[in-house]
């Protein structure tokens, strides 16, 4: 052993010790990226609402701001902004947590909109509110990349939306139509709203009651058209939401996922062979791995592979996961008795599918073939015909595989 000279160590020593390069005692781009621009746009709606709260509790809100000598902002907005604004950013701040590109664009014009009631009042309640909002809107315009991804509606979404807004155009403007056929005085386009709504809420306060056969047929009619439209807008819009969260929760794919699976690769089973060929099949093929072992199929899940959490051996599980469309079948766990199940299950639901397995035990090759399956692999013997030949032979491993395969197509 050969001693390094004394002149060799120091660059590296004071390489170590005394480093060129400054490493920063704050990490900025942690506190000025996208998860803190959502914080932030959280804490603007938090701050609207208790600012709502008290613009609420005042009888007549003082206009000391800047913007009331040239604003004649009705003392009503003023008292209801605040809430009305934080349920809408609220919303906006689900959709930036999601990279949404509309939520974006939604809290651009909302902040500078949401600025002028501060600026308006300009209270001592006021003060936080106009605070947050100076520090939100650049980091937010920073940050616009960061939110980019598109809202994608189904077309049943679509049209529960259209639905919704077509009966509140319906009801608006034949409320005010039918305006002298109402009780009290005859409607404004404000109580032409308001009824349409409360009437499609079944709501009702009574204020408002139409006169006439014509207005209570009217009326009826957004009570059916709107509670209808409603209903089907929730179902839509809501359960997909519960089903990709429920889907997450267990580690499964989504029925609308799996019904878009086709010329894919279903590997059945989870085991030590699993992970290497996911790793050969690569990106570019698409796969679902369908085990029953909650924490594989987590994994799995984390990992960004398709997964559904069932039973390899159940013919209905094999169904969804749509073998009878799939390219092929792997089966790779490391219970054989469970394998030969899978196999005689995947040929059930599809006896022309091509199915490969990989048989722990040398001894079961001939069982798995004898159950359908069409091609088997012994992992444990090719390992040792591979270690053998590569010490003695030295050749390479690519080689070896090429001349095992020559071999066995020659036996057979």
């Amino acid at each position: 052993m050969v001693d390094a000279p004394d002149e060799a160590t120091e660059p590296a020593l004071e390489e170590v010790f005394y480093p060129a390069d400054r490493v920063p005692f704050v990490e900025w781009s942690a506190f000025t990226g996208g998860k803190s621009t959502v914080l932030l746009v959280g804490s603007v709606t938090i701050l609207s609402f208790l600012t709502g709260l008290s613009n609420l509790s005042q009888s007549t809100p003082t206009m000391d701001g800047p913007l009331a000598a040239f604003l004649s902002l009705p003392p009503v907005a003023v008292q209801f902004g605040g809430v009305l604004f934080a349920f809408v950013l609220g919303i906006v701040t689900v959709g930036l947590q999601r990279r949404k590109e509309i939520a974006f664009r939604a809290a651009l014009a909302l902040l500078p909109a949401l600025a002028v009631l501060p600026l308006t009042t300009l209270q001592t309640t006021d003060v936080p509110l106009l605070l947050a909002i100076l520090v939100t809107y650049p980091l937010l315009v920073r940050n616009r990349g960061r939110f980019d991804q598109s809202v994608d509606l189904s077309p049943l979404q679509i049209a529960s939306l259209s639905a919704i807004g077509g009966v509140g155009l319906y009801g608006t403007v034949g409320a005010y139509a039918l305006r002298n056929e109402f009780t009290g005085d005859p409607l404004t386009w404000s109580d032409a709203v308001y009824f349409v709504i409360v009437t499609i809420a079944t709501v009702g306060y009574g204020d408002f009651t139409p006169t006439t056969a014509r207005a209570r047929w009217f009326a009826l009619s957004i009570i059916l058209f709107g509670t209808g439209a409603f209903t089907v807008a929730v179902g839509a819009l809501v359960g997909p939401v519960i089903e990709s969260r429920m889907a997450t929760a267990f580690g499964i794919m989504t029925a609308s996922e799996l019904t878009l699976l086709e010329d894919h690769v279903v590997v059945l089973g989870y085991g030590d062979v699993t992970d290497s060929l996911l790793e050969e099949l690569g990106d570019e093929t698409d796969l679902i791995v369908v085990t029953d072992d909650a924490e594989a199929a987590s994994a799995l899940d984390d990992a960004g592979v398709n997964v559904l959490t069932g039973d390899p051996t159940d013919e209905s599980v094999l169904v969804d996961a749509r073998v009878g469309t799939a390219r092929g079948v792997v089966v790779g766990s490391d219970d054989d008795a469970r394998d030969v199940l899978a196999i005689l299950a995947a040929k059930s639901v599809d006896p022309d599918v091509r199915v490969v397995a990989a048989a722990t035990e040398a001894k079961h090759v001939d069982k798995f073939r004898s159950v359908g399956a069409d091609e088997v692999i012994n992992p444990r013997s090719i390992g040792g015909t591979l270690l053998g030949r590569s010490v003695l032979e030295g050749t390479p491993p690519d080689t070896t595989l090429a001349d095992l395969d020559r071999e066995t197509d020659g036996d057979e």
